[in-house]
């Protein structure tokens, strides 16, 4: 992980540092907003942002955005001054850390905004078979596909990768070619010079230059547009790019790898995919099995996650009953490993005690699998669990469960669900966020909102910072 620290931070520039780097991240300091900016630019690169309060956090946020730098901030200050966190929290930042610096808050923060949690958590023959031939390409500088369906972990794959090549001391860089417009992707792939285009104040070094030395991630690279494909072969062929506006062709040494949710034989039959970059790419195809056919591996991830967010809010350990684990097993994971993990974020949070029952389990399209080999004898125990946790009168849909919202707006609805899920939570406005579903900003504007209309909301959690105004 690479952290940029923007500021002289009341003075413990050199403490936070310190914790940073124990944490394992790569730590880069500059005085002004405009040196941040700068060393973003020019390919520098982070992957998270830690700005003095005492500087204009919405302005380098303001700035971040219209050059199109993606890049979490949070703002850091002494502890007595609330006023400039909620100001800083309101010009955009992630969160606030109040100094002097506290390890285990750096360590958490670094964590929940970066997501640096890359391990992959395994005991499935089908993803040993996987692991083990990717252990053997790590090495090359081969280009790598690797498929499988929507939350199987294919970037985990590809970090697992990473760390696994020679290139394991230099940095790895992600794009997601579905999160950014296309008229844009082509700077950021690429980079562009000063004037290029509207919008284009200085000169911007692109993804395949930050990740100069490393590693390269096309993240859903089958949502690409086909005109901007012709130049990535190019790029990945020759090992040179041309800036968006330039004139002189720069070299870089990268190894790409690239994943889909789509199979790319089809997008290339049906004209969506150049097939020769197709070919250029998949040297190596990984494809990532679906939850599903990893059944070994559903009782070890829940483990794993019940133990991640039991720590993460500060709860006892929590551990998966049978039942439960007979519900969790018997499910189909149309989401996969994502879906597992959230699922059990909301389990964690919703348990009344330290073993996780069926009624803290709730699933999503609850569609019972079929029966997996070697679980047949789990099936009519998740089904009796299933039938506990989700009574008929709650999956009828003409049932009265439903039938008592008629008549109701959907605002009244939301509202009465939002205050009833944070009055569940205490208070604590990130855990109702996550179990809603929704951004920890929403939910504030939307209980600044019901406060406005005289609704009684449910003060904070104790020790949780009071942003409900925000």
């Amino acid at each position: 992980m690479r952290l940029l620290i923007v500021g002289t931070l009341e003075g413990y520039i050199t403490a936070a540092g310190k914790i940073a780097l124990q944490k394992g991240a790569k730590v880069a300091h500059t005085d002004s907003i405009g040196g941040a900016l700068n060393a973003l630019r020019g390919g520098q690169g982070a992957d998270l942002v830690m700005i003095d309060v005492k500087l204009d956090v919405g302005m380098l946020i303001e700035a971040l955005k219209a050059e199109r730098i993606t890049v979490p901030v949070v703002a850091c200050g002494v502890a007595t001054d609330a006023q400039a966190a909620v100001k800083a929290i309101r010009a955009g930042a992630k969160e606030y850390i109040p100094l002097p610096p506290d390890a285990q808050l750096i360590a958490a923060v670094l964590e929940a905004v970066a997501e640096e949690s890359h391990a992959i958590v395994s005991r499935d023959p089908s993803m040993a078979s996987v692991l083990r031939l990717a252990d053997q390409i790590a090495p090359s500088d081969a280009s790598v596909l690797i498929t499988g369906e929507s939350g199987t972990g294919k970037e985990l794959m590809a970090r697992y990768i990473h760390r696994k090549s020679r290139r394991a001391n230099a940095v790895f860089v992600s794009v997601n070619c579905a999160a950014i417009p296309e008229n844009l992707l082509e700077s950021e792939l690429f980079g562009h010079e000063k004037g290029a285009f509207t919008g284009a104040v200085a000169r911007r070094v692109g993804k395949f230059e930050e990740a100069n030395g490393g590693t390269l991630l096309l993240d859903e690279i089958s949502e690409m547009d086909i005109r901007l494909q012709a130049k990535l072969l190019r790029a990945i062929q020759e090992r040179e790019i041309d800036r968006v506006g330039g004139t002189q062709p720069v070299k870089v040494d990268i190894r790409v790898l690239a994943t889909s949710n789509r199979l790319l034989e089809e997008e290339v039959r049906a004209g969506r995919f150049r097939e020769d970059l197709f070919f250029r790419l998949n040297v190596v195809n990984l494809i990532l099995p679906p939850l599903r056919e990893r059944p070994a591996d559903i009782a070890v991830l829940c483990q794993h996650f019940a133990t991640k967010y039991s720590e993460a809010n500060g709860l006892p350990e929590r551990t998966v009953g049978p039942e439960a684990m007979a519900l969790l097993k018997g499910h189909r994971w149309r989401g996969n490993v994502r879906e597992l993990e959230n699922t059990m974020h909301r389990a964690v949070l919703l348990s009344r005690g330290t073993e996780i029952g069926t009624d803290a389990i709730l699933l999503t399209g609850a569609e019972p699998a079929p029966a997996a080999p070697g679980y047949s004898a789990v099936a009519p125990v998740a089904a009796r669990a299933t039938a506990a946790a989700y009574p008929a009168s709650s999956v009828d849909p003409g049932a009265s469960g439903t039938a008592g919202l008629v008549g109701r707006s959907v605002a009244d609805v939301e509202r009465d669900l939002i205050i009833d899920t944070l009055s569940h939570c205490l208070g604590n406005r990130t855990h109702a966020a996550n179990i809603l579903g929704i951004s920890i900003r929403t939910l504030r504007n939307k209980l600044k909102q019901y406060g406005d209309e005289g609704v009684a909301v449910p003060p904070p959690a104790g020790g949780e910072l009071d942003r409900a105004a925000i």
